[in-house]
């Protein structure tokens, strides 16, 4: 039977050759998603496939194959597809990244210690050019571009894109744009310029926006090269877009120009969809995946930005993104006992293992035995439960001789960790390899938990409470086990992961509430009143504490544990029927939103300029000015929706005018103008498909 709506039941039988649908895919830590989605924005059929690290189009590829089937679709149906993924956000998180170049005009060597740029640099070739502009747009020195071209040619190969950050190129961006064209020209590669990236002031931190999408070019064209290969040989030829920080959609070929605007593209798409799955306008959205939790507030049915700009990996970027918290807490958290007093506590994360459960369950013969035999013994041992694999073996990376030694003894099945490892010097080496994304390791986590509790039945349960059993018989103090049994543990560690996620959440509301507390929001979260609030306490005080907005909770694990949460935090849960595959549906539901930004200042009486990304002109009436930049942002907005397949877009325009009080009169200071093009990208049916998607830049 159709959905009425989002939230309703698929469709059953098969898709029919003249339906149209779109196709939308997210890549998480744990699982690649895919979602049909039908005109009436219905899902249609959804799918899931393990995601492979190593390379991400392989996971991308299971999944679409497997929701086409799903939904009994032909893949000539399919009018548009769209794309969220991790790929730039882990990236940052990671420091991982091609090696570029920076090329800076009018920029002293105190401007390049601000605002966390030499350590965006990373160490890359670096050269400062005397150039560069004055506040009001006027030339600061003349550049020198002789100097330029010398250090291009000294380069050679060495790197695989380029940076360009001028002062003040927001107001006139003539030098970027001289570099940017030289070394075109000179090179062949792409180069960011900052002005491209924002139309803001602070030089420094544009820089470091343009080094880190210098950056992550290489990733994202290889992605999106590799999903365009797979999209032609299953037959789909649709417009291919790919989810922003924002939650708004580009074309493919634009993301591999900025890259870094895909940052936080997943939880994007998660905000996005929690308000057309649940209905909810104003509620707090936690998403919880395998590595993380991204929580986020929808106010009016909007998700609020981060007017700061995207922080990722501990840089401040100029990238308009949604206002996230993102935490490392996830149903695969690696879970682990620590020593509290006398006693011991347990720890969950931020490190993401593989649940024991998961790799049972895709190679039994590897783990059940192992198990089994592990329970057997009459003590159990310090890596009990625990195995290790190989992602890539030693042909394909860099590594010392440890290294290679740790790396002969493994394969892609998995192996238990204690016939791997025979001393803490070698347990150190594989934790190296493992940050290196060279060897995965599987262990106990909440899943396995829920698993066991029979709050998740995905993968294999008997494994859990095997491995579960295991952990219970590990000494805690005066060599007493640590509980009774697996199933307590089960327990235990559920239990965490609520009061966890609970906390987490109440920080994010301290942090956005609009009345300041006076103290760290993470402080005020953990407080003994708010927690004794959350306890229902009574006693002389009352106390009470909880969330004054409904919870929507997303993701395939929220179920097993966000209700508990809920009834933590006194306030309602929503549990959107395709909560599972909310990033999917998120992708590919949004709109495309193109924003154009210019300025107009006046250096003098009757004197006004219009600044913006192609230059600056001079004109000498203030409402001349205005309508100038007006139709010039309309245009440029206007040209970018297009570029991602809008062909009627609708138009927004956002001023902010000004003014400073002089002698008792107002006089006109600065006009800040911003132009939105938004529209749904255009589709592809019968003699229309001709376009296709954008080819690769």
């Amino acid at each position: 039977m159709r959905a009425a709506a989002p939230a309703g039941s698929a469709l059953s039988g098969a898709v029919t050759g003249s339906s149209r649908l779109r196709l939308g895919i997210d890549t998480g830590g744990t699982y690649t998603d895919a979602v049909l989605v039908g005109p009436d924005d219905a899902i249609i059929a959804s799918a899931k496939a393990l995601t492979t690290r190593d390379d991400l189009a392989k996971g991308v590829g299971e999944a679409i194959e497997k929701v086409l089937r799903e939904g009994t679709a032909d893949a000539r149906c399919v009018e548009c597809v769209s794309l969220s993924t991790t790929l730039a956000t882990n990236a940052l998180v990671e420091r991982k990244g091609d090696r570029i170049a920076l090329a800076v005009a009018g920029f002293s060597p105190r401007d390049l210690a601000r605002e966390g740029l030499e350590e965006a640099l990373a160490g890359d070739p670096l050269i400062r050019l005397p150039g560069g502009h004055n506040h009001d747009g006027t030339e600061a020195e003349e550049l020198e571009t002789g100097k330029l071209r010398e250090w291009l040619r000294s380069l050679g190969d060495g790197v695989s894109a380029f940076a360009v950050a001028g002062r003040f190129a927001t107001r006139n961006p003539s030098h970027e744009i001289r570099v940017r064209d030289m070394i075109r020209a000179e090179t062949g590669k792409p180069v960011s310029c900052s002005h491209e990236l924002s139309a803001r002031l602070n030089g420094p931190r544009r820089a470091s926006t343009a080094i880190l999408n210098a950056r992550l070019i290489g990733m994202i064209d290889h992605l999106v090269g590799a999903t365009e290969a797979l999209l032609t040989a299953l037959g789909i030829e649709a417009p291919f877009m790919i989810v922003r920080g924002d939650g708004s959609l580009v074309s493919a070929a634009q993301a591999r120009e900025k890259p870094i605007e895909t940052i936080l593209s997943g939880p994007a798409a998660s905000v996005v969809s929690a308000c057309r799955l649940s209905g909810a306008t104003d509620a707090i959205v936690a998403d919880i995946g395998g590595t993380t939790t991204d929580v986020a507030v929808l106010r009016a049915g909007l998700p609020e930005t981060d007017p700061d700009g995207a922080r990722v990996g501990g840089y401040r970027t100029m990238v308009q993104a949604v206002a996230m918290r993102t935490v490392g807490l996830g149903g695969d958290s690696e879970v682990a006992v620590a020593q509290r007093g006398r006693g011991w506590c347990l720890t969950l994360g931020p490190q993401r293992v593989v649940p024991v459960s998961l790799c049972a369950r895709k190679w039994p013969e590897h783990v059940l035995p192992v198990l089994d035999r592990q329970l057997g013994r009459g003590k159990p041992q310090e890596f009990d439960g625990r195995f290790v694999m190989a992602i890539r073996k030693q042909s394909t990376a860099r590594t010392d001789s440890r290294e290679s030694v740790l790396l002969s003894r493994l394969d892609a099945e998995p192996r238990a960790l204690g016939d791997v490892v025979g001393n803490r010097v070698e347990l150190g080496v594989l934790e190296r390899l493992v940050s290196r994304g060279l060897v995965a390791m599987a262990g106990i986590t909440p899943s396995d938990a829920a698993h066991a509790r029979g709050l998740m039945n995905a993968w294999d349960g008997r494994a859990a409470q095997m491995a579960l059993e295991n952990f219970a018989r590990r000494p805690a103090a005066a060599g007493a086990p640590l509980a009774g049994s697996g199933r307590e543990v089960a327990g235990l560690i559920v239990s965490e992961l609520v009061r966890r996620s609970a906390d987490n959440l109440l920080e994010c509301a301290f942090e956005w509430d609009a009345r300041d507390f006076g103290e760290p929001p993470e402080d005020l979260a953990r407080h003994a009143v708010t927690q004794a609030g959350l306890n229902g306490y009574r006693g002389i005080l009352k106390l009470d504490a909880g969330l004054n907005l409904p919870l929507v909770a997303l993701g395939a694990p929220a179920p097993a544990y966000f209700r508990d949460v809920g009834k933590r935090l006194s306030t309602r849960v929503v549990l959107p029927e395709f909560a599972h595959v909310a990033n999917a549906f998120g992708a590919v539901v949004g709109q495309v939103a193109m924003e154009a930004r210019g300025h107009v200042t006046s250096p003098g009486e009757g004197v006004y300029r219009v600044h913006w990304s192609r230059g600056m002109t001079e004109v000498g009436s203030r409402e001349r000015a205005l309508d100038m930049l007006r139709e010039l942002l309309s245009e440029e907005a206007r040209a970018a929706a297009a570029g991602a397949g809008v062909k009627d877009a609708f138009l927004s325009v956002r001023s902010d005018v000004r003014h400073v009080p002089v002698d008792g009169t107002e006089v006109f200071l600065q006009a800040d103008l911003s132009v939105s093009a938004t529209g749904r990208p255009g589709i592809v049916t019968g003699e229309s498909r001709a376009p296709g998607r954008v080819p690769p830049a």
